[in-house]
């Protein structure tokens, strides 16, 4: 009887090495928070696979000596790999985790280190020497030949020829099948989503990649009961997956947001709530997980889920201090629950995020040009404010829902934060577009 393809990928997937004296982990991942999609569905395949993987903002409890656990957890590593990026170029902590992987892979007999681009970013000089895997054509996940190659190098062997050409016939199958998802989320088509997901083929079974990003592209297309129902599959084919579940609360929450149905919001946390005690505390679950908290403030007003909003979003941010936006998020629920102690906590947030922002805007990059102009208005720093606010309207004139959006958030800090009439009336200028503060 002759194989399934899926049968035939299971076949060429190598088993992890057996974990050593000393050895905790068989792959440890550094990557930035900006990656983080991309690194779950990685972290993801890899358990799927047998692999005991180490990523950080799971694996670290707050008030961890990071650097100093991060060193003791690549010691006690099989592999490391390097997810590389515009994201990351300018990332001392990736030239920090490199060194270590450097000096492991010299020392240590075995220790495998590989390099992963997801871009056409050049890699930086200390890795540039080495042999590196192109995701490029793989923006939402790992998936294909690519993957079948990372999954040999994190365990030290070559692809059989067999396995070589059985990859390459993967490459073309995983980008064709990425190109149909991309050409439904732009013509809106949910429908033609939910046909792709049912029809499948290997590469929607080899991983959850595939079938993540039509349910992501359901939730913004406001196809919530298709997302779920796909979600729903997804979770009983990967049930070790994380992506699916958090998706999963995404939709959840975005119907509630919309239906105001009590039952999608306490669903959606029952799933993250969960989540967390399994020590799953990325910054992506934390960051949907404050959402939801802050949704249910929203409507009800009640200042302890405001709190719990902004603690986690803080939980996230000390976990991972390179995500500008679940630290802008805690910075804005401080202010907005107010007291001197919360301004103070909200100040000393907001100077940590401009550090990784800066405080010009960003060419192209609406969301990072807005939450500059939110850092300085936290700081009251309302001229400064106004002009990052005007910058970020210029990059996206079109985007009035991003637009609406913004100014909601600045019209709720600034009842807070009380400002003089002349420097309110700076920042309404930038969003004169749109209704004002009492008219939202």
């Amino acid at each position: 009887m002759s194989s399934t393809p899926l049968q035939q990928w299971l076949q060429f997937v190598p088993p992890p090495r057996p974990l050593q004296a000393g050895e905790r982990w068989t792959v440890f991942l550094s990557y930035r928070s900006a990656n983080r999609a991309w690194v779950m569905n990685l972290y993801d395949v890899l358990r799927q696979h047998g692999h005991q993987v180490f990523l950080d903002q799971c694996e670290l409890a707050a008030g961890d000596e990071l650097i100093t656990q991060l060193q003791a957890a690549l010691r006690t590593s099989q592999a490391g790999v390097l997810i590389w990026s515009d994201a990351t170029r300018d990332s001392k902590w990736v030239s920090r985790e490199y060194q270590v992987m450097e000096r492991q892979a010299d020392t240590k007999p075995g220790f495998r280190f590989i390099p992963v681009v997801l871009d056409g970013t050049e890699l930086p000089d200390f890795a540039a020497s080495r042999i590196f895997l192109d995701f490029q054509a793989y923006p939402d996940g790992p998936n294909g030949g690519e993957l079948l190659r990372l999954l040999h190098a994190v365990v030290g062997k070559s692809l059989s020829p067999e396995a070589a050409h059985f990859a390459l016939e993967q490459d073309e199958a995983s980008r064709q099948a990425s190109a149909q998802i991309s050409a439904a989320i732009k013509n809106d088509r949910g429908e033609r989503l939910v046909e792709l997901f049912r029809q499948g083929g290997l590469p929607w079974q080899s991983s959850a990649t595939l079938g993540c990003r039509a349910a992501e592209g359901l939730t913004k297309l406001g196809k919530y009961d298709l997302a779920l129902d796909v979600l729903q599959q997804l979770e009983q084919r990967f049930p070790k997956a994380v992506r699916p579940k958090q998706l999963r609360a995404l939709a959840l929450n975005r119907r509630f947001r919309e239906t105001k149905n009590e039952s999608d919001s306490v669903a959606a946390q029952d799933i993250l709530g969960e989540l967390y005690a399994l020590g799953e505390r990325d910054p992506e679950t934390l960051g949907i997980y404050g959402a939801t908290w802050m949704d249910r403030y929203k409507q009800t007003k009640d200042p302890r889920h405001l709190r719990q909003s902004r603690d986690l979003y803080r939980e996230a941010f000390e976990g991972a201090h390179d995500d500008y936006y679940t630290g802008i998020n805690a910075a804005s629920k401080s202010v907005l629950l107010g007291g001197d102690e919360n301004l103070s906590i909200a100040s000393a947030l907001a100077q940590q995020v401009q550090q990784i922002v800066g405080t010009e805007p960003r060419a192209g990059d609406y969301w990072l040009t807005a939450t500059i102009g939110e850092v300085f208005l936290i700081q009251q720093k309302y001229a400064d404010a106004a002009r990052l606010y005007t910058a970020a309207v210029a990059i996206a004139p079109s985007e009035q829902g991003s637009h609406r959006s913004t100014w909601t958030q600045a019209c709720a800090l600034m009842e807070k934060l009380q400002p003089a009439p002349g420097d309110r009336a700076l920042v309404r200028q930038a969003f004169e577009h749109l209704p004002d503060c009492n008219a939202l």
